[in-house]
């Protein structure tokens, strides 16, 4: 069975925790543990969040500038571009995950990271209407001094507010061929991480980096539609999706069609985009997603944990 499995923030860095290398590395070493028993029975695709890490290499850069331009005001450098920030942090989080699956795994199991651009289309209304949540988490008062002091948007997230970005959706996924050929021989293949690099083609037809942040559950859908996935596993910290959440009547929806969670009417959310990516999915192919907890990963496949989507 080929398997798309999109890890969520909370495999790499937990709310609240320190954005250490170390903190990440032991997330990342749980993560595998799941992980490892999958690819030893199938074919298994790795995509995993960003947000947190691009977020703060997005402010390590905004430091330099500043301390740059303080010492010489006239060459102040410019601030590093998100698609650039998205590499950076691509390359980072998939050498980890690499690192870490090959400590669980057989020596010879072959892992590869591929640095994925992913289209977006100039036009989309995302980019006047920034959305995606990147960075750390701030108390209100300290995140609107930031947004006035850095032109930032921001927005609540849960108790704690973060900057947002533009999130506009995914077209198309450029390294799709170099995956398959992967994946034919028998690669744990770890891509569209962050949602991918996010590029656009400019009037002239040149192709030029994009300042936003793709959504990283919706990249992977679109990356299981095309390299024919029997299953989309959308893994985060939850045990799946559930009706009137954080009130006493709340329910976990176990099993669904596309069109009765459609019906829901959920609200928009980290939640939203991943029912929304899971029915993509499960719509246009006809085939199984699931959103459920990282630590029943195996479960989440078997079909006997989670919300399991179907058509």
């Amino acid at each position: 069975m080929r398997i798309v499995t999109a890890l969520g923030g909370n495999a790499l860095l937990r709310r609240g925790e320190p954005m250490t290398a170390g903190a990440q590395r032991e997330n990342v070493r749980r993560a595998a543990s799941r992980l490892a028993p999958l690819v030893l029975e199938h074919e298994v695709v790795v995509t995993h969040g960003n947000g947190p890490q691009v977020g703060l290499l997005a402010l390590q850069a905004a430091a330099y500038a500043r301390s740059t331009a303080e010492e010489q005001p006239r060459a102040a450098p410019p601030a590093i571009p998100l698609d650039v920030l998205g590499a950076e942090s691509e390359g980072m989080i998939g050498y980890v995950i690499e690192q870490e699956l090959g400590n669980v795994l057989p020596p010879d199991t072959p892992l590869a990271t591929i640095l994925t651009m992913v289209e977006v289309d100039p036009a989309d209304p995302a980019f006047e209407n920034p959305t995606k949540p990147i960075g750390p988490v701030y108390e209100e008062a300290e995140a609107r001094r930031l947004a006035a002091d850095r032109g930032w948007t921001i927005a609540a997230d849960g108790a704690y507010w973060r900057r947002v970005v533009p999130s506009p959706l995914p077209q198309r996924i450029f390294e799709l061929r170099p995956i398959r050929w992967l994946l034919e021989q028998g690669t744990v293949v770890i891509c569209a991480g962050g949602g991918g690099i996010p590029t656009m083609y400019l009037p002239d037809g040149t192709l030029a980096g994009a300042e936003v942040v793709i959504d990283k559950d919706r990249a992977s859908a679109l990356l299981a539609r095309e390299i024919d996935a029997d299953v989309l596993v959308l893994a985060t910290d939850v045990e799946g999706v559930f009706t009137d959440w954080g009130t006493p009547k709340q329910r976990m929806i176990a099993d669904v069609t596309v069109s009765e969670i459609e019906a829901l009417a959920l609200p928009p959310g980290s939640m939203g985009s991943k029912v929304e990516a899971a029915c993509d999915f499960t719509r246009t192919t006809g085939r199984r997603s699931v959103i459920g907890a990282l630590h029943e990963l195996d479960k989440l496949v078997a079909g006997t944990s989670g919300t399991q989507l179907r058509a």
